[in-house]
């Protein structure tokens, strides 16, 4: 319903065949507000338009294709999808030989239109390895010819240069089994020349910018665009596009096709060779006889060409710089001039790109195509040039023109066609339809006695000075009544004075609109010449593919035929073009180009008016609705209006078309507006049309009032009788529950009773055999034994006395839990008691410190749990036993407190040095170790804090006052093998001299006092740090990081 009210829709109808009024300014009115609501696509009977967007839209998902997949092409919102669908299915099911034509101008989207064609039939064909290896060469075929075909104008960033049609071929289950590839009209000067602003072909930059640097160094080539001639020696970036990705993807599709790696690499070198062609330089000489001659400015560049092709230079050189004619049986050598050899040079930079395209669409061809013998339908899809009328129009635009001419024929002959034998087989008069038969225009180009292609192959091989003014006087003479026709001199004759119409030039009245043609040019672009010695060069090369492409040059086949010009080989192949479409049902997309700068969801009226005049969609429309605008068959038109009258409502159950006619009669119709074919309803008028959607509209909401108020009555009596059911259920399941509760309960009662009355009989016939009293005495005797054998039975069993022993035998009786778990509190603490008689003082301070370091440091810091094990030694230098450390004893005394080897910090470097750490009960010493001499004093008062990290490294930050006599350079960062031990008795022997204890801060991140400033200090845990010592680095003059394993 969402679809066809979309078509409906009189603000923006999806189908401009419902146009009212039908007018230049409404068609163009209605395009663009459906533009502006995001829907791209319109229809023209089954012709539909796209509108490019610039822009990505979210109309292209796996669930877009489901809901466009066997739909009725007109129950759907228009969608490139929907005319996919119905092609495929046409050729699927009623075996009919399908085509789509896709036109418009470029950057009108003709390249995406047809890749998504191709991508909706791939998804809904059936499953299969060898199918899907059938579909993926079908779809990667694009990325290569994209590569080789296209290329960046002012237009469009991905324009292809090339036309392209492609027939895939299905087997009877619809099944692809693979395709053919024709082209037409490369672009090939595109080459030697392209405007500024735009780029040459994309495989040249995407080559450059995705080749490997082994790769490019084998086919000689720089990274640079800039190097090369041909490349306009500018910026080669494209916004949003990325040449080296594109590279790898053109890599990939080739693989996927088919190709081998020596083709691959064969294809490279070729391409290497036409942009190599572009910077052989040609310097002027004069010879004896006075005549100007050329040669090789830098025989460099002609030398790695040479190698890549395995050629001769000098054969190279003279083909180049010379020609070779025959004059009465005489091969005379003639020297060429500089713009000569650069026309020879470009002509074969041109021919080897273009043959070497012609053979990538045959190599394609090879691995795509379908082995014969097999029965077979075919779906074309054309992507071809749309018409073309630029500021200065020549040679191509001419044969594009008129490539467009031939598909707006066939267009309009075969949508008559279609109108006309669907009017009969409908049983309905034909009215026949005047419309512009641009067949005279199309007799004016192709003729081939007297048409202009015919005139400038004449004037090619005419012996004589042959020029474009010969050309253009021929022309002037043979259509100088032409209608279709004018020129300078024709317009003279009918004395009409008209400056827009240069001289040089001759205007053709095309059907999509006037455009002028600059002959400049015409005879040398038609005659497409390429000097026999160049292509005997090429054969002469000792690469395979590129002799391959240039079979004329072999010494044994010379022949003195003229090629067929460009013109004859485009006429040629566009009647086969033709021959080839209507053979075929056609189907079409007309693609528009909403804006000039390629912005988003931008348009421009003027531009889009003139793609609308010279697309021909006034005239498509008028063809489309001839006599009837509408038409529908019997069953869905009577399913969709057979609410607006009583007797077809809410079910008819006579025969569609009477059904119809009976609605239609109640709706009292003019019978001028209306006519009953066999299987359809025809309507005259988009007004009627409109009138009955109205119409239903407005029946809709009554029959949607109708439905919501009996729903909402249904709905009331079912909650009402499901609630009633429900309270029924609920009162006798909760009247037996009550029933059963009371039972419960006296039943429960009557057994207490009987309970108490039972043991109240037999505890009075048994009272008189026991004193009273007795019980009381039995139950404490029999308490007091128990309570003797298990103080006897403990006794005899007591655990171990070790402290580690926390052993102890469980309560016998539940009774006795409490007295036995007393016990053994007063048991372990009287072993621990004894445990501690017996200790040393010594081993008593031993443990006191190991105490202090648990307190300290115990789940707070990863390197206490390896300090266990270690005994606190105090003393690891041997201050007596070493008579190098005789001082240092001296100044300790009887009052050292701890003595070990550290590492100092140095505040500006970050690297560390060995120390002997003195720690007394009045200060800590710093000494050097070589000289054994004391460098720092500090007194214990001196020190503020110590700041250690929370990982298993020896690293701490000794924080001094700033009244500290011994620390004038700031805070000290040591390094030690026995930090926990060092601040534990730092702790201690602070607590003793001061009664205060040491501010210990275990932390990742501190702030040191230097000298020169304050620095902070973050610790990172990092497996760069070795085991034992952790590494410093400063970061900057006020930071420094230290790694620790």
């Amino acid at each position: 319903m969402e679809a066809t009210t979309s078509l409906l829709d009189a603000a923006a109808v999806g189908d401009l065949v419902l146009l009212d009024p039908l007018t230049e300014e409404s068609l163009l009115r209605t395009l663009q507000e459906r533009f502006r609501r995001s829907d791209i696509y319109t229809y023209i009977g089954n012709v539909v338009i796209s509108v490019n967007p610039y822009r990505s839209l979210p109309i292209y998902t796996p669930e877009k294709v489901q809901e466009y997949r066997n739909c009725n092409f007109f129950a759907v919102k228009p969608h490139i999808y929907a005319i996919a669908d119905d092609a495929y299915r046409s050729l699927r099911d009623r075996d009919r030989d399908q085509c789509i034509l896709i036109t418009g101008e470029s950057g009108a989207g003709k390249t995406e239109a047809s890749k998504l064609v191709m991508s909706y039939v791939a998804a809904v064909c059936s499953k299969g390895e060898e199918v899907d290896k059938v579909k993926e060469q079908l779809l990667q075929s694009n990325p290569v010819l994209e590569a080789f075909g296209n290329a960046k104008t002012i237009r469009n960033d991905n324009s292809s240069r090339f036309g392209k049609y492609m027939d895939v071929e299905f087997d009877f289950k619809g099944e692809p089994l693979g395709g053919v590839i024709s082209n037409y009209l490369l672009e090939k000067s595109r080459i030697v020349r392209h405007v500024k602003g735009e780029r040459n072909f994309h495989i040249f930059y995407q080559l450059l910018a995705g080749g490997s640097a082994q790769l490019l160094q084998q086919l000689k080539l720089r990274q640079d665009c800039r190097h090369y001639g041909y490349l306009n020696r500018d910026s080669s970036g494209l916004p949003g596009v990325d040449d080296a990705a594109n590279f790898r993807t053109m890599q990939d599709a080739m693989r996927v096709i088919g190709f081998s790696p020596a083709e691959v690499t064969a294809l490279l070198e070729v391409t290497a060779v036409v942009l190599k062609l572009g910077n052989v330089q040609l310097s002027s000489s004069y010879q004896a006889s006075g005549m100007e001659a050329c040669s090789i400015a830098d025989p460099q560049e002609l030398q790695e060409i040479c190698e890549l092709i395995g050629l001769d230079t000098s054969v190279l050189e003279r083909a180049l710089c010379s020609r070779t004619v025959k004059a009465r049986d005489e091969m005379v050598l003639t020297t060429l001039s500089v713009p000569q050899g650069y026309y020879g040079r470009d002509a074969l930079a041109k021919n080897i790109y273009s043959r070497l395209f012609d053979w990538l669409v045959n190599r394609i061809n090879t691995s795509i195509q379908v082995k014969p013998g097999k029965q077979r339908k075919v779906m074309g899809v054309l992507d071809i040039y749309g018409f073309e009328i630029f500021q200065d129009n020549g040679f191509e635009q001419f044969i594009i023109n008129y490539c467009n001419e031939k598909l707006q024929q066939i267009f309009i002959l075969m949508t008559l066609k279609e109108e006309q034998e669907e009017y009969v087989r409908e049983g309905i008069q034909w009215t026949p339809v005047e419309f512009f038969d641009n067949s005279i225009i199309c007799n004016l180009i192709e003729n081939s006695k007297c048409g202009i292609l015919a005139m400038l192959d004449e004037e090619c091989l005419r012996p004589g000075v042959v020029n474009e003014d010969t050309f253009l006087t021929k022309l002037n003479q043979l259509f100088a009544t032409h209608k279709h026709y004018e020129s300078k001199e024709t317009q003279n004759a009918r004395r009409v004075m008209d400056a827009s119409l240069p001289s040089q030039c001759f205007r053709i009245h095309h059907y999509a609109g006037k455009v002028t043609y600059n002959v400049t040019g015409f005879i040398e672009k038609n005659n497409d010449l390429l000097f026999r010695d160049l292509s005997q060069a090429m054969w002469a090369s000792r690469h395979t593919l590129l002799r391959s492409l240039f079979p004329e040059g072999d010494p044994q086949k010379v022949s003195l035929k003229l090629p067929p010009t460009a013109g004859f080989q485009f006429k040629a192949s566009v009647a086969t073009l033709m021959k080839n479409l209507y053979s075929k049902n056609p189907n079409y997309i007309r693609c528009i180009k909403p804006n000039e700068t390629k912005t988003a969801m931008l348009f421009t009226p003027e531009l889009v008016l003139a793609q609308i005049r010279y697309l021909g969609l006034m005239e498509n429309v008028r063809v489309r609705r001839a006599g009837y605008a509408f038409r529908q068959l019997y069953g869905p038109f009577l399913e969709r209006y057979k609410m607006l009258s009583p007797k077809t409502w809410p079910r008819w159950t006579g025969g569609h078309r009477e059904g119809a006619e009976v609605l239609l009669a109640d709706l009292a119709y003019p019978r001028e507006e209306l006519a009953f074919g066999h299987t359809k309803i025809f309507i005259r008028s988009p007004r009627t049309l409109f009138d009955l959607e109205k119409r239903r509209q407005e029946r809709v909401i009554q029959l949607a009032t109708l439905i919501q108020k009996t729903f909402r009555g249904w709905r009331c009596r079912t909650q009402y009788q499901l609630m009633r059911k429900s309270q029924i259920i609920i009162s006798a399941w909760f009247r037996g529950h009550m029933q059963k509760n009371r039972y419960k309960q006296m039943k429960r009662s009557a057994l207490i009773i009987q309970a108490y009355a039972r043991g109240w009989k037999v505890r009075r016939a048994y009272r008189r055999y026991f004193r009273t009293g007795a019980s009381a005495r039995l139950a404490n005797f029999i308490y007091r034994r128990l309570v003797q054998k298990f103080l006897v039975g403990l006794a005899r069993n007591l655990p171990p006395l070790s402290v580690m022993d926390r052993t102890w035998p469980p309560a016998p009786y539940k009774f006795l839990a409490d007295a036995n778990q007393e016990l053994r509190s007063i048991f372990y603490r009287w072993k621990c008691k004894k445990y501690r008689e017996q200790l040393t003082p010594q081993r008593k301070a031993l443990l006191q410190a190991k105490l202090c370091a648990s307190e300290l440091f115990k789940d707070k810091k990863a390197l206490y749990s390896k300090s266990l094990l270690q005994p606190f030694q105090g003393e690891y230098l041997g201050l007596k036993q070493n008579p190098k450390y005789q001082k240092l004893h001296a100044v300790a005394k009887d009052k050292l407190v701890m003595a070990d080897n550290v590492r100092k910090v140095n505040r500006a470097s970050g690297k560390t040095v060995p120390r002997l750490l003195l720690l007394t009960t009045e200060h800590l010493v710093l000494a050097d170790p070589k000289a054994g001499q004391p460098k720092t004093v500090l007194s214990l008062g001196d020190i503020r804090s110590v700041s250690v990290t929370r990982f298993s490294d020896g690293f701490l930050a000794l924080h001094l006052k700033e009244t500290s006599t011994g620390g004038a350079k700031g805070d000290f960062l040591l390094v030690s093998d026995h930090l926990i031990e060092l601040v534990t008795r730092l702790h201690q022997t602070l607590m003793d001299a001061t009664a205060q204890s040491l501010p210990l801060h275990i932390t990742d991140q501190f702030s040191t006092r230097f000298q020169k400033g304050d620095m902070a200090i973050t610790v990172v845990e990092s497996a760069k740090a070795g085991s034992d010592i952790p590494i410093c680095k400063k970061r900057g003059s006020h930071k420094m990081e230290v790694l620790v394993h």
